[in-house]
């Protein structure tokens, strides 16, 4: 991918627990290129402001229930302060209606939310 080739050494990245669950599911050649990719990548931890983040994202009405770990995407770059959440998911992540709800919940927690946006975005700059 472009982004990944071009850009990303323009960034300090992390990864969290859910992001390696996720990378590891699917073809199991894709699942272990994408976890070589990954390995060195540093783990952000999940802390209970984390879970809390979490779950307040689903109950509170910012993301729906099946959107589970899309909402811990979210609150651990949250609690950690990342400025940005590179993703490609546009149904719960990178979405313009649920963005607002998102942003409004991390800053009710005391967080400054992440700029959610797909790598395309981050191509120019």
């Amino acid at each position: 991918m472009k982004w990944w080739e071009t850009r990303s050494p323009l960034f300090d990245l992390y990864v969290s627990e859910f992001v390696l669950t996720e990378a590891s599911f699917g073809n199991p050649d894709a699942a272990n290129r994408r976890m070589t990719v990954l390995e060195d990548i540093p783990e952000l931890t999940t802390l209970e402001d984390v879970r809390r983040l979490g779950k307040a994202l689903i109950y509170k009405g910012s993301l729906p229930v099946k959107a589970e770990i899309d909402a811990y995407h979210i609150a651990v770059a949250a609690v950690h302060g990342m400025e940005y959440l590179l993703t490609w998911n546009c149904t719960h992540i990178a979405n313009a209606i649920m963005r607002p709800k998102i942003e409004f919940l991390c800053r009710e927690f005391g967080y400054e939310p992440p700029i959610i946006c797909t790598p395309q975005e981050l191509m120019e700059g």
